[in-house]
């Protein structure tokens, strides 16, 4: 038998999580932090600063001293706004007290999800590219992602198709994120009705991850649990992070059937327990009074889509307009590099940072995502710098 003291400290760490690769973002922005100078296209987090009054609301909270722990569904008021929130955009009904759950950002909204919901094996089908974070949370919680991969020249969208020649007797789900991080994407209501009709056929659930839902260009944006018979198989995802500008309040929501929240809230009571009370009054605050600010947003990233578009194609990049989220995936097969060659290369000779694409997913390689929730001005500096990189690395 091996003696303790011969163990290495990564003999202690638990197979399933050394299998696992470190963001590949992360990497890109540790490098960004060492230079100087950089236009950053990088991070996906608005550029805009919370609103005053839901900061103010914050503010008064801790102000009359709401420093407590709240129930673990999260502020019954803030599940109330939630329910009549959905109802009036989407024309969803769910019980406050009984279908939603306030959670740490999305992020743990989808952690807890999966946990609640995969045995040991069960497969979670997915699109390639995705956001970074799906396939690892499948394998952290003991499933088995099966990957179906998506094409520039159908806009990178998953067909319902695609997806029931993998589904299998194991599969427990289908996890989808539209608007999509990375590539803009969006899904119409036929594309996604095709899909609810999958799930209903081989009693699938659904993960909606609908975070950039308020941020479509030219459609509305379907609430996937508002299809006809899908409500109760479908777990949505949501939060104010990118509508509200409130990426470091950490405030997020599930909607789903009672037994799905019931479960998820084991998972959430032994490792959150619940999220910051002061985060939840400036969540009330922003369902109640929050809509003008969310169309102003909208309104400047609509501007500054169709300048990143046109820029990147001039310049050799082709690149589908994005009709959701804030983010810009252009394919870079003229210069010959790898996104993640280009994209440190990029950074090193020109300054500006973007995302290989190949951190999405294996599908993602030759793209980048190019983030246009930065000004108008750094947007023009770093398309002029991109021309300049572009013409010297261009394949002869």
């Amino acid at each position: 038998m091996e003696s303790v003291t011969a163990r290495t400290h990564n003999n202690f760490i638990s197979q399933k999580v050394n299998a696992i690769s470190p963001s590949g973002i992360r990497r890109f922005f540790d490098l960004l932090s060492s230079i100087e100078g950089v236009i950053s296209l990088g991070i996906g987090e608005p550029d805009f600063v919370t609103p005053w009054h839901i900061r103010e609301a914050a503010i008064h909270s801790l102000e009359k001293g709401y420093t407590m722990y709240t129930s673990n569904y999260g502020l019954l008021e803030l599940r109330q706004e939630l329910a009549l929130y959905l109802e009036r955009q989407y024309g969803v009904s769910y019980h406050p007290e009984q279908e939603l759950i306030i959670t740490t950002g999305v992020s743990e909204g989808l952690d807890i999800a999966l946990r609640a919901i995969i045995d040991p094996g069960d497969e979670v089908i997915v699109p390639d590219p995705c956001y970074v974070a799906y396939i690892p949370d499948i394998v952290m919680a003991g499933g088995i992602p099966i990957e179906i991969p998506t094409y520039q020249k159908s806009n990178f969208a998953i067909s319902a198709h695609d997806i029931e020649t993998k589904i299998s007797e194991r599969t427990k789900a289908i996890l989808i994120g539209y608007p999509s991080n990375p590539t803009g994407t969006t899904l119409s209501r036929e594309e996604l009705s095709a899909i609810a009709e999958l799930a209903r056929k081989y009693n699938l659930l659904v993960i909606s991850d609908e975070i950039y839902s308020r941020l479509t260009y030219g459609s509305n944006h379907t609430c996937f649990a508002s299809l006809p018979g899908v409500k109760d198989q479908t777990i949505s995802l949501n939060g104010f992070s990118k509508s509200y500008a409130m990426t470091g309040w950490r405030i997020g929501y599930v909607a789903a059937n009672r037994d799905i929240i019931e479960a998820m809230l084991k998972v959430h009571q032994y490792t959150m327990l619940c999220a910051p009370i002061m985060a939840q009054l400036a969540a009330i605050e922003a369902l109640k009074s929050g809509e003008d600010e969310i169309e102003h947003m909208r309104q400047e990233y609509d501007k500054r889509r169709r300048v990143i578009t046109k820029g990147l194609n001039n310049i050799g990049l082709t690149c589908p307009t994005p009709q959701g989220a804030f983010y810009a995936f252009p394919g870079i097969d003229i210069t010959g590099m790898s996104s993640e060659e280009f994209a440190e290369k990029l950074l090193i000779e020109e300054k500006v940072a973007v995302i290989p694409g190949s951190v999405f997913g294996k599908h993602g390689e030759g793209f980048l995502r190019c983030c246009y929730a930065t000004s108008l001005s750094d947007i023009e500096e770093a398309i002029t710098r991109m021309d300049k990189f572009v013409r010297r690395h261009r394949k002869s």
